[in-house]
């Protein structure tokens, strides 16, 4: 299982997917995750089982923020297992095995807990499924996570749909205004508010205040709100201690622009001061 035979591998089976031969490439893949799992097994020392846990309820904060990294070394694995375990989800939607890849992206999203991608993907699988608390929870797990701005918008809209249908118009419209805050110029959010115009979920009928009670009443921040700002802090913490100067200073400018850069500076002197009493 070296790097060159891994990549190699995932890019013949990604390319069998471009090409339709969607059964071989599920074919290939699932050799490729066998083997990968039991390289990783042999040589990489595991000092804490981590296992797949049900989520709590959405308005539950998320305790748990980091429990799902493993804490194997998996530097020798060379391609990251994320993307293996998230083609062959594909793969397996692909030729309509909507469970297996259910239990795929699991394993995408254990080995890149901060992956949003895999969570929202996920949830959508629980969507499908009629499983609504998991996907309500895998959608909210994001505002914990995510560092790009399109993942806050995806999980802002699914929140948006989900209020409308449980007739809270106002709060609707609460979540499409903060995702509009963010403006990413994302085609799914333009359709949501074209939608939305001028009915009872419409941003414009909802205060920038109002929509921060709305949000706070339902366990969700706003998107200018501190919490954000957090985690992109920690985030950018993270990236700046793996040496990734570029990423870190990205998400601490992204964390001023949302709450101003006195907040920021305090938000950071708060985590650090945190990390170090935890030290």
């Amino acid at each position: 299982m070296s790097q060159t035979t891994l990549t190699e591998e995932l890019m013949r089976a990604e390319g069998l997917l471009i090409q339709g031969q969607n059964e071989a490439a599920r074919d290939l893949l699932l050799r490729l995750a066998e083997d990968a799992e039991e390289y990783v097994d042999r040589n990489c020392v595991t000092t804490e089982s981590v296992q797949w846990f049900s989520f709590p309820t959405i308005f539950e904060r998320l305790a748990y923020r980091r429990v799902e990294e493993d804490p194997r070394e998996l530097r020798d694995v060379g391609e990251p297992l994320d993307r293996l375990y998230a083609d062959l989800a594909l793969a397996d939607v692909h030729v309509g095995d909507y469970d297996h890849a259910t239990e795929a992206l699991k394993q995408a999203v254990r080995w890149n807990p901060m992956g949003c991608e895999h969570r929202l993907n996920l949830a959508d699988l629980f969507r499908i499924a009629g499983d609504m608390r998991e996907y309500l929870a895998l959608t909210y797990s994001v505002f914990e996570r995510a560092s790009d701005a399109s993942h806050l918008v995806r999980a802002y809209l699914t929140f948006a749909e989900y209020f409308q249908v449980s007739e809270k118009p106002r709060t609707a419209a609460a979540a499409l205004r903060a995702a509009r805050r963010l403006d990413t110029g994302d085609s799914a959010l333009e359709a949501a508010l074209d939608q939305a115009a001028g009915t009872n979920r419409d941003p414009d009928s909802v205060s920038d205040d109002e929509t921060e009670e709305l949000l706070a009443a339902e366990g969700l921040p706003d998107a200018a709100n501190a919490e954000i700002a957090v985690c992109l802090l920690m985030c950018a913490m993270d990236a700046a201690e793996m040496g990734e100067r570029d990423v870190a200073t990205n998400l601490t400018i992204r964390a001023r622009d949302l709450v101003g850069e006195d907040a920021a500076m305090a938000l950071l002197a708060l985590i650090r001061g945190e990390d170090d009493d935890a030290s």
